[in-house]
C-alpha cells in the first residue's frame, strides 16, 4: 500500500508539470507518513545524499563554466569552429555541432550547452535561411554532447554512487562524445545536402589560426581540467575550483570581457544553480533509500534475469529502461533512484561497471532531447519562439543517430574503457 502510494504521488506530480525534486520530496514524504516513519529521516537522509566530498566540484564546474561564457567564450568558440567547417553545405549547422564539442569541455551541463550556443546559433543560422525548427533542432541535439566530453556534472553524480573513479569516469566519456559530435555532423550535412541548404565561402587558413589563437585559452581549460585529473596533482573538486580561478583570471584580464563588478552576480547565480542540482540529489537520495528498504532494485534485477542472463539482452532492456526513464525523468534523479540496482544487474551478468555507467549516461542525455520531458528541446524551442511540435520532427533523425551511437557504445565496451585503460590504469 505504501509502496503504491509512492509512486502515485511521484507519476502524478509528474503528470502534473511539478519540478521533479519537489515530486520526489512529496512522495517521500507521503510514503514516510503511510509507513509511520519519523519525519525526521528524511532531512537526515537528504543529508547523508549531499554529504559527498566530491559532489563539491559541480558548484566549481557550474561557477567556471558561467565566468568562461559570460567572458566572451561563446564568440570565440563559434568563430573557431566556424573557420573550420562553416564552409562546407550546411556550414552554419556543423559549426553549431563543433560548437557544442568544444563548449562541452568547459561546462559539462547540456542545458548551459543549449542556452549559450543557441542563444547565438539559431538566430544567425535563422536569418541565413535555415528552417528555425531544423536550427533548435539541430541545437538541442548536439547539446548533448556536453555532459560527454569531460568535464560532466552527470558523470560526478555516477563516481558519488558507485565509487567510480570521477577522472576514469570522465575519460569513458571522450571517445563516445567524439563520436557523437561527429556522426551528428554526418547527419547534419546529409540533410543539408538533401535539402541544399546554404554554406559560406572558405576563409582561408589565416581566420583559422586567427581564431584558433582566439580561442586558445577557453581551450587550454579543458586541458587544465583533464591533466590535473590524470596527472594525480589535483581531485575533482580542487580541479573545478582552479578551473574556476583559471576562468575568471582568462574573463577579467585575458579576454576582458567580464567586469570584476559583475563576478559576485555570476558567483550568485552559479551557487543557486549548484544549489539546485544538490537539493534534488538529496530528495532523489531519499526516494532511493525507500526504493531499497522496499526491495525494489533486487525485485527489477530478479526479474530481468528471470527472463534472460545474456549480456546482450540485458543491456537492451537496459538501455530500453533508460530510454523511456529520461522521457519523463531529469537526468540527475533518475541516475541516482536507477543507477546502482541498474549497477547491480548489469555487473551480475558480467558487464565492466565502468563501460555500464558511460552507456547508461550516454543514454539519459539522449532522455534530454526528447518529449515530453526533453528539457535541451524547451530551451531552444523557447529560442526559436516555434512551439515544440516542429523542433520534435526535425530533431528526428538526429535522435536516431544518437541512438545508433548508443548501441555501439553499448555494444562495444572498448570505446569506452580503452582510453581510461591507458591512462589511467
Amino acid at each position: 500500500m505504501e509502496v503504491a502510494l509512492l509512486f502515485v504521488l511521484f507519476i502524478g506530480g509528474l503528470c502534473m508539470g511539478l519540478p521533479v525534486a519537489v515530486t520526489l520530496g512529496v512522495a517521500s514524504l507521503g510514503y514516510l507518513s503511510m509507513k509511520g516513519i519519523p519525519a525526521v529521516v528524511m532531512p537526515q537522509k537528504m543529508y547523508a545524499g549531499m554529504d559527498v566530498f566530491v559532489l563539491l566540484s559541480i558548484p566549481g564546474f557550474i561557477l567556471a563554466g558561467n565566468l568562461m561564457n559570460l567572458g566572451g567564450i561563446t564568440q570565440r568558440i563559434i568563430r573557431f569552429a566556424n573557420a573550420l567547417v562553416g564552409w562546407i553545405r550546411g556550414g552554419l549547422g556543423l559549426t553549431n555541432i563543433a560548437a557544442s564539442m568544444l563548449f562541452g569541455g568547459i561546462t559539462g551541463t547540456a542545458v548551459a550547452d543549449a542556452a549559450s550556443i543557441g542563444g547565438v546559433m539559431i538566430p544567425g543560422m535563422k536569418k541565413a535561411g535555415y528552417p528555425a525548427a531544423f536550427a533548435a533542432a539541430v541545437t538541442a541535439a548536439s547539446s548533448t554532447v556536453g555532459p560527454i566530453i569531460p568535464p560532466s556534472v552527470p558523470m560526478i553524480i555516477v563516481g558519488a554512487l558507485s565509487g567510480i573513479s570521477v577522472g576514469k569516469m570522465f575519460l569513458a566519456g571522450a571517445i563516445p562524445g567524439i563520436l557523437l559530435g561527429l556522426a551528428m555532423m554526418v547527419t547534419c550535412y546529409i540533410i543539408s545536402v538533401r535539402r541544399k541548404f546554404p554554406h559560406q565561402p572558405w576563409q582561408g587558413w589565416g581566420e583559422v589560426v586567427r581564431s584558433f589563437f582566439g580561442a586558445f585559452w577557453a581551450l587550454a581549460m579543458t586541458f587544465l581540467i583533464i591533466y590535473g585529473l590524470l596527472s594525480g596533482l589535483a581531485t575533482p573538486t580542487e580541479t573545478a575550483i582552479v578551473a574556476s580561478i583559471y576562468a575568471m583570471i582568462v574573463g577579467c584580464f585575458v579576454y576582458r570581457e567580464l567586469p570584476l563588478r559583475k563576478v559576485p552576480q555570476v558567483i550568485a547565480d552559479s551557487a543557486v544553480s549548484a544549489a539546485g542540482i544538490l537539493v534534488l540529489v538529496g530528495f532523489a537520495n531519499v526516494f532511493g533509500w525507500i526504493l531499497v528498504s522496499e526491495r525494489i532494485p533486487q525485485a527489477i534485477a530478479s526479474g530481468v534475469l528471470s527472463i534472460t542472463e545474456n549480456p546482450f539482452l540485458v543491456i537492451l532492456i537496459i538501455n530500453i529502461l533508460l530510454l523511456f526513464v529520461g522521457m519523463f525523468m531529469e537526468t540527475i534523479a533518475a541516475l541516482i533512484i536507477l543507477f546502482v540496482p541498474l549497477l547491480t544487474l548489469a555487473t551480475g551478468v558480467g558487464i565492466d561497471p565502468l563501460h555500464f555507467a558511460t552507456f547508461a549516461v550516454l543514454n539519459l542525455m539522449i532522455g534530454l532531447t526528447t518529449p515530453p520531458v526533453g528539457v535541451c528541446l524547451f530551451v531552444c524551442a523557447g529560442i526559436a519562439r516555434l512551439p515544440l511540435a516542429p523542433v520534435i520532427v526535425a530533431i528526428l533523425p538526429f535522435l536516431a543517430t544518437n541512438i545508433g551511437v548508443l548501441l555501439a557504445v553499448s555494444y562495444i565496451p572498448a570505446l569506452a574503457t580503452w582510453l581510461p585503460s591507458v591512462l589511467m590504469p
